[in-house]
């Protein structure tokens, strides 16, 4: 081993011990994330769109070449996070969500296991330990494995990305930085700010190019990158760069949150990134918020400074990496200077998450190993609150809007009135949103798995699997169903549950539509009018 790799080589060898440990640690959190996965998340548009080009997917061979929408503009992230998923939807023939939330519970317990073996790969395992029990208990990375979004998969692989690197980078074989590679490929790949994990691989990638021949590995990676993003480059070929075009445009456009000075958003970001996994959202606490920020930041400068040999060189990547972390995103999303409670907008930094985690095992393991009463002290009580504030803010069993439970029971609703109302299955119903910036799928899915046509309408036009290509979604016959969120009461200018919908249908339905055949509450502020059968 040369003179580098010596200086920064693992921190002792595995034994039994650690297998004991891990299993622990994984059983650990298996309890907290996989029960009640049916009733946990959220069921919102999101979800309603990733469930309904899996379908698509899985059912039609209809292969996405694009990812999820984003929120900025027209542009999407990556399609292998539905290629990821589809294992999980082929089991049964993507008509249940619980498949795959589970499968994406099961990737956030894998990542306990990454985070653990990198702690302990650097600072022994007591930080092994108390990096593990951190990610395993954090309410932040169960809430990420209990419901369908693009960025939880990204604990995961983001963890899988630097211990690839460290593996590599410490001495290990230069194929590791092959794992590294494919780790960050999916970061990029299931949300689109992930690309902030690059240089934190990079970086060590070319100080290991310096030390011995990655001549190979080079093209390796070129191989890794050039295969993720191949859909992509299929669709700009095939749309004239629709992806292209709708990145400039975002560019060129107001960002939301920009007009905050940008030293105080690099203040908000930088503690969102760093205290979102260990304390949940920072509206949820904010004084739990700093304080674990603060810490961070502490151990970093500590170990930085006091440590020896992995740990030193640990606490400068994962230093130097959070701040960049945080100085790409005060520029790359503006909109994380403020934010918006009862969305999950915090996921977006998840790719940091490992980082943060593993910062602390190091930190509680120097702590016990000094031996020293104040500092063996302050690290059990760090942990004990740590332990206590994350136990009692875990997602509960049953999310505030009921999940796709409550969500499939709406879509029978539906299905059944427009039934009784004369409309049959095959007449295309029209599904419409109030506020209209808002998607219609979290409805269209339970009406696809009910066997009914629609031609759903979302912000980008019409939603995966809606009858036919309507360009003229007034002649559609089958009536209309139209959803109303009174969370969005004054961008609409009117509450749901009648003077709303009103607007859109001033006679009841009438010569349109058909008259008002249902209206019910179907999850707390979101509300199902049916219109349908003779005028």
């Amino acid at each position: 081993m040369s003179e580098r790799a010596s200086r920064v080589a693992p921190a002792g060898g595995f034994d039994r011990r650690d297998l004991v440990v891990v299993v622990g640690l994984l059983v650990l959190a298996a309890l907290l994330r996989l029960p009640d996965l049916a009733t946990r998340g959220t069921w919102e548009a999101d979800q309603g769109h990733d469930m309904l080009v899996l379908r698509s997917l899985v059912r039609d061979g209809i292969v996405p070449l694009l990812g999820p929408p984003t929120s900025i503009g027209d542009v999407h992230h990556g399609a292998w996070y539905y290629y990821l998923l589809s294992p999980a939807a082929l089991l049964t023939g993507g008509s249940s969500p619980l498949a795959v939330v589970g499968l994406i519970a099961l990737v956030g317990v894998a990542a306990v296991a990454v985070v653990w073996w990198l702690g302990r790969a650097i600072g022994g395992p007591v930080a092994g330990l108390a990096a593990g029990v951190a990610i395993a208990i954090s309410t932040a990375a169960v809430d990420e494995s209990t419901f369908i979004w693009n960025p939880n998969l990204i604990g995961l692989s983001s963890a899988v990305a630097l211990a690839g690197a460290w593996r590599a980078w410490s001495g290990g074989r230069p194929t590791w930085w092959i794992v590294a590679a494919i780790g960050t490929a999916v970061t990029m790949q299931c949300h689109v700010l992930g690309i902030a994990l690059l240089p934190v691989i990079v970086v060590p990638f070319l100080l290991d190019a310096r030390r011995r021949p990655l001549g190979r590995i080079a093209i390796a990676w070129v191989v890794v990158f050039a295969i993720a993003y191949l859909p992509l480059i299929v669709n700009e070929l095939t749309t004239d760069f629709s992806e292209t075009r709708a990145a400039l445009d975002y560019l060129e456009g107001g960002r939301e949150g920009s007009e905050v000075a940008i030293a105080v958003r690099f203040g908000i970001v930088g503690l969102r990134v760093v205290s979102w996994p260990l304390v949940g959202l920072i509206t949820d606490g904010f004084v739990p918020g700093v304080l674990p920020t603060a810490a961070v930041v502490g151990i970093v400068a500590w170990r930085w400074r006091a440590g020896v040999g992995a740990e030193r060189v640990v606490a400068a990547w994962f230093g130097l990496g959070l701040l960049w972390s945080t100085a790409f995103l005060t520029v790359a999303a503006p909109s994380l200077a403020s934010v918006v409670p009862g969305l999950p907008n915090d996921h977006y930094h998840a790719f940091a998450d490992p980082m943060v985690f593993v910062i602390v095992g190091l930190g509680v393991g120097a702590a016990l190993r000094q031996g020293r009463p104040i500092a063996v002290a302050g690290a059990g009580i760090a942990v004990l609150a740590f332990a206590g504030w994350n136990l009692t803010h875990l997602p509960p069993s049953v999310h505030p809007d009921r999940g796709f439970p409550a969500g499939r029971v709406a879509g029978e609703r539906v299905d059944a009135t427009l039934t009784a109302g004369g409309v049959d299955r095959s007449t295309p119903v029209l599904v419409r949103s109030l506020p209209d910036f808002k998607s219609t799928e979290a409805m269209a899915y339970p009406l696809a798995l009910a066997g009914r046509a629609y031609v759903a309408e979302t912000p980008r036009g019409i939603a995966p699997g809606s009858a036919g290509e309507a360009t003229n979604v007034e002649s559609i016959g089958g009536g209309l169903v139209l959803l109303c969120d009174d969370r969005f009461a004054a961008a609409i200018g009117a509450a749901c549950g009648g003077e709303a919908e009103g607007v859109v249908t001033p006679d009841g339905g009438g010569a349109r539509w058909g008259p008002l055949l249902d209206r019910f509450e179907a999850q707390p502020d979101r509300w199902v009018s049916v219109y349908g059968g003779s005028p």
